[in-house]
């Protein structure tokens, strides 16, 4: 994608998408963003969580929006009439922090599109959330950040070049979902030689059947 990489990750415990730029935090990069996960997902149109950063925002209504009714609208005079609509179904929350002093003093949540009953009814659904939150991310961004040494705070073992750090990305991608098996995915099976059965995030998905081997992962074409 030029100088932006996607990376997108599937959480198949809590049913939740994880998708996050590897470049600058440009308007450019966001479209981006929403965009191959339009691509990569269903025709449902997924419930967004993010940060207070407005250009996710720009960035929904462009992929997710509609210019249908536009010209139904009273505009405020001295306003612009916007370019597009968010669809009836589309719903996006973000996590709003208060600050003083340059210190963060409070959380909010902020519902942008679609209306705040629809919001917590999706929440209310959610297995494992109970309100709007960016956990999810930032469990993703700590994980990555503790198992890749290109990404630790204060590392003589960063990548000079951006592709490096993407391709050691992928590798550590793919050891996490084919090779590493995780222990909240483990299923009893009450054997006599074994009352567990380990899994991996794409057995969980039902992606694959058994837990891949580091040359097996390293030595698969993929077509």
């Amino acid at each position: 994608y030029g100088n932006a990489w996607i990376m997108i990750a599937f959480d198949p415990v809590n049913k939740v998408v994880v998708a996050f730029v590897v470049g600058k935090r440009n308007q450019k990069d966001a479209d981006l963003l929403v965009r191959t996960v339009k691509e990569k997902t269903t025709s449902n149109i997924p419930h967004f969580t993010s940060d207070e950063l407005d250009l996710y925002e720009k960035a929904i209504l462009k992929v997710y929006g509609t210019r249908k009714g536009i010209r139904q609208i009273e505009v405020t005079p001295g306003k612009k009439s916007p370019k597009r609509l968010p669809l009836p179904d589309l719903i996006y929350t973000r996590v709003v922090k208060i600050r003083a002093n340059h210190r963060i003093v409070g959380v909010s949540t902020e519902v942008v599109f679609g209306e705040e009953d629809a919001a917590m009814q999706t929440i209310a659904r959610s297995p494992v959330c109970s309100h709007i939150n960016t956990a999810f991310i930032e469990r993703n961004n700590l994980t990555i950040r503790e198992r890749n040494r290109r990404l630790t705070r204060k590392t003589l073992g960063f990548s000079k070049k951006k592709k490096l750090l993407v391709s050691s990305l992928n590798i550590y991608f793919g050891i996490y979902h084919f090779v590493k098996t995780h222990k909240g995915l483990r299923v009893q099976v009450d054997q006599e030689e074994r009352k567990w059965m380990q899994r991996t995030p794409m057995m969980a998905a039902g992606i694959t059947d058994h837990v891949w081997t580091l040359p097996e992962l390293i030595n698969f074409r993929v077509d």
